[in-house]
């Protein structure tokens, strides 16, 4: 039996900027809210956690890096939904600043997980979102100082209105490759895996919104990357200024735009206003 309610998933949820995202979802949206994480005991327990407050998310298991589990999930909302109204694409990793590990392996674990898990989930979900569906792909004002110090050449690129999916990928590619090699400074790459990891959701997000627009374009549906601002999780650290509940504010502000909303669409958007890319 298909339910008729909306239904909005938050991926990477189990605690952090994920957790308060999907707090303040069960508040504000009218319909279901499906928590996601990779380790199933921890979603659990922060289910258990917005219950005793009073909400109700429901729970579903969700690795960004393993295809089968995006299926998976896919198959759950098509069967108990029948789509998606709202995604939020939260679920990421980074590399302390002071993280031993070498450059190569931060690059690689960034891409993988950062952008390429990101781009699977769009790829298996996005055909699901229903009209006046919202999407909202967590990313990083890093990625704009990142582009900053990238050479002109890439800098062109990753600002085209033409770049396509194909393309994007094939950077991508190239700076892993070219960290591998030790060239990267040299091939005009910033030294920050999460920051070019995060160009490219960044990128990709303008991409989705232009195929969408051009594809389903009388679906009103809005897909944005936002910056949450430096907030204290596990991953960002104790001293960073926000709470996860402030990080949570732009997210839930571009999944929560009322229906007749023409924009924001395909920005990339901080503090609820677009900043240029």
């Amino acid at each position: 039996m298909v339910s008729s309610n909306h239904v909005a998933l938050v991926t990477g949820a189990n605690k952090g900027l994920g957790f308060a995202i999907t707090r303040g979802l069960c508040q504000k949206f009218s319909g279901d809210v499906v928590l996601t994480a990779r380790n199933q005991a921890r979603g659990q327990a922060a289910v258990q956690q917005l219950q005793a407050e009073g909400l109700n998310p429901r729970f579903h298991q969700l690795d960004i890096d393993d295809l089968q589990s995006i299926r998976a999930t896919r198959d759950f909302l098509l069967r108990e939904y029948g789509g998606l109204d709202v995604l939020i694409n939260n679920a990421g990793i980074a590399h302390r600043s002071t993280d031993p590990t070498h450059f190569h392996t931060q690059a690689e674990a960034a891409m993988k997980t950062n952008f390429f898990g990101t781009r699977a989930v769009c790829m298996e979900l996005l055909p699901l979102i229903k009209p006046q569906g919202r999407v909202v792909n967590i990313s990083s004002i890093i990625s704009l100082k990142a582009l900053k110090n990238c050479n002109p050449e890439l800098q062109q690129k990753f600002r085209s209105d033409t770049i396509t999916e194909e393309e994007l990928v094939g950077l991508m590619n190239k700076f892993v490759e070219d960290t591998k090699k030790g060239v990267h400074k040299k091939e005009g790459w910033p030294k920050s895996a999460y920051g070019v990891s995060k160009i490219g959701v960044t990128v990709l997000s303008r991409i989705h919104a232009r195929k969408l627009s051009e594809q389903r374009r009388g679906d009103k549906i809005l897909l944005n990357a936002c910056c949450p601002g430096w907030v204290r999780t596990d991953m960002a650290g104790p001293k960073a200024p926000k709470s996860p509940e402030e990080g949570a504010e732009t997210p839930l502000y571009l999944a929560l735009l009322p229906p007749d909303a023409e924009g924001p669409h395909g920005q990339f958007v901080q503090e609820k206003q677009v900043e240029q890319w």
